[in-house]
């Protein structure tokens, strides 16, 4: 098991951050756990849980581009990068529901199954 990402809080203005990953001795390991993350959270995370998961990874990226002095650049750089992975992350589901490896859960639905 590897730690991706840790946030804890220890007090008031106490926030401390740790990961099991060095980008500084292998940067690769960064772009190789992107389409890890992208199957994980496509596939299973639909609870209340989740949810807050999500809502505090935006947090942390809205502080990581308030406090960046190239927002902009940083924005439109995640922007073209995210488009290429969508549009390739879509075209594999595609093939996989063709090909009856994979079935698409309409959102909520699983969520309001589970809660029953």
């Amino acid at each position: 098991m590897k730690k991706i990402i840790e946030v804890l809080e220890y007090g008031e203005n106490d926030i401390r951050f740790n990961t099991d990953i060095d980008v500084t001795k292998n940067p690769q390991a960064l772009l190789d756990l992107i389409p890890k993350l992208m199957l994980s959270m496509s596939s299973s995370l639909f609870g209340k849980k989740e949810i807050n998961v999500y809502s505090v990874i935006r947090s942390l990226i809205s502080a990581d581009f308030a406090l960046s002095n190239n927002r902009k650049e940083m924005i439109k750089m995640l922007d073209e990068q995210t488009k290429a992975l969508s549009k390739s992350f879509r075209e594999t589901l595609d093939i996989m529901q063709k090909q009856g490896k994979a079935a698409v859960v309409p959102v909520g639905k699983l969520a309001a199954k589970m809660a029953s």
